[in-house]
């Protein structure tokens, strides 16, 4: 089980993201720096515990009076990810772990394979602030047959969601919604602050079989 340290982080992750979010293509905001307000998140465990592994919630209230909230999964590393320089966010220095290389998780094998394992209910989301506590409001669904493979690792960045590997994808414009697509054979659903601050849900992350097409957000 992850332990949270509460400490210092230097440069902070909305900082990071700052800076990295306009370099996405997927990014919604205009030519002014996005001012980024925490809006949620959850975490899982790496069975090894070598890697730090967040979903972060995170709100650009910028384009006022239409904000955009946006779902950024991280992983946190002791030392770079080989093959994975395109993927860096940033490094930081954290109080009690040292040095911590920062990477979009999409392009992380050990995140992808732990995404996998929650919608298969190998694995239980974590809270995100708190160690050894369970976040109740992510629910995973998984309506497929055996167990789903873990090797997929290539994301490919599109319009409002990233696709990993031809079957899953991970939304990163994140809107309301009742339920996953049609036809989804897994899914995780979650919650996160609104601006105005009401409390709603949304889809994460969906498993389908179909085409690209068939799996937007």
């Amino acid at each position: 089980m992850a332990v949270i340290h509460h400490t210092t982080v230097k440069p902070t992750k909305l900082e990071l993201l700052t800076s990295w979010l306009p370099s996405r293509p997927w990014y919604r905001g205009g030519a002014a720096e996005p001012e980024l307000l925490k809006a949620g998140g959850f975490r899982l465990d790496d069975p090894e515990g070598e890697v730090g592994i967040e979903f972060m919630v995170v709100t650009d209230t910028s384009d006022v009076p239409d904000p955009t909230t946006y779902l950024v999964p991280l992983t946190y590393r002791g030392a770079p990810l080989a093959g994975a320089e395109h993927a860096l966010v940033g490094t930081m220095e954290h109080g009690v772990l040292g040095r911590r290389w920062a990477y979009d998780g999409c392009h992380d094998p050990v995140l992808v394979a732990q995404l996998l394992a929650l919608i298969e209910g190998r694995a239980q989301a974590q809270a995100q602030s708190v160690s050894d506590a369970p976040d109740r409001e992510v629910i995973a669904a998984y309506a497929g047959e055996g167990s789903l493979a873990a090797d997929i690792t290539t994301a490919v960045d599109d319009e409002e969601g990233t696709l990993l590997g031809t079957a899953l994808r991970l939304h990163r414009v994140l809107r309301p919604a009742s339920a996953a697509p049609q036809g989804a054979t897994g899914h995780v659903t979650g919650a996160w602050q609104s601006p105005d601050g009401d409390r709603v849900r949304g889809v994460f992350a969906v498993l389908g079989t179909g085409t690209r097409g068939d799996l937007r957000p």
